[in-house]
């Protein structure tokens, strides 16, 4: 099984993946955004997707959208043939893209919005925390993207602030935040671990301070 960067030589997967796309939508009884042949070729030819590949057999699929100017990120289309389920891969396939869309947007906020329970607890262990719409991309690109899903009267009903469809964040200032925390915290727990061992911490310097003042005031008298 190999994981690959997509590119314009995989085109020929393309209607083989909006397919399995909407035949796994079908069978989950779930909405879900059509694609088109063309669209997932756009994204294969801009480099924009990864794919995995079991020799020539198509085993699964994840591309890349990007939103407000590059401020946002968001990985569409993850799709395992039936084939290759139940093996571990959608959470690598999860995994490459999020890495790889780091990579070309180092910046921006990656989101997500989803019905998969699956989908969820793999987002949630890379990092993402559950957000309301408001959080989320205002791009309407974006959200006129959803017109194909069954629940689109449900998202246009509550003007874009809720549907079935739960919303993750992923914001990698608020991720260098909590490490750049954590790691002031071990300093600072290392710092004291070390007063505290130290044959010349505190305690040991006021000891020999008593003993001095005794020795010289004694002396002394």
């Amino acid at each position: 099984m190999e994981i690959v960067v997509a590119n314009k030589s995989h085109t020929k997967y393309a209607q083989l993946i909006c397919d399995t796309i909407e035949e796994s939508a079908k069978v989950r009884g779930t909405g879900i955004a059509k694609r088109t042949p063309e669209y997932i070729i756009s994204k294969l030819e801009k480099n924009h997707a990864v794919i995995a590949l079991d020799g020539e057999k198509f085993a699964g699929f994840c591309y890349i959208e990007a939103w407000s100017h590059g401020k946002y990120v968001a990985h569409s289309g993850l799709i395992v043939h039936p084939d290759f389920r139940n093996i571990g891969l959608a959470k690598t396939l999860k995994k490459k893209i999020f890495d790889y869309s780091l990579e070309l947007y180092p910046d921006a906020k990656v989101f997500g919005i989803t019905t998969g329970l699956a989908v969820m607890k793999i987002n949630y262990e890379l990092g993402y925390r559950p957000v309301t719409f408001s959080e989320l991309t205002d791009d309407p690109t974006f959200w006129n993207g959803c017109q194909t899903c069954k629940n689109f009267d449900i998202l246009t009903r509550t003007e874009r602030k809720m549907c079935l469809c739960t919303g993750m964040l992923y914001d990698p200032k608020e991720k260098k935040a909590k490490e750049e925390e954590a790691a002031k915290n071990v300093a600072e727990d290392s710092k004291k671990e070390k007063i505290k061992d130290h044959p010349f911490n505190v305690k040991v310097l006021m000891r020999l301070k008593k003993i001095k003042q005794a020795l010289f005031l004694k002396k002394k008298k």
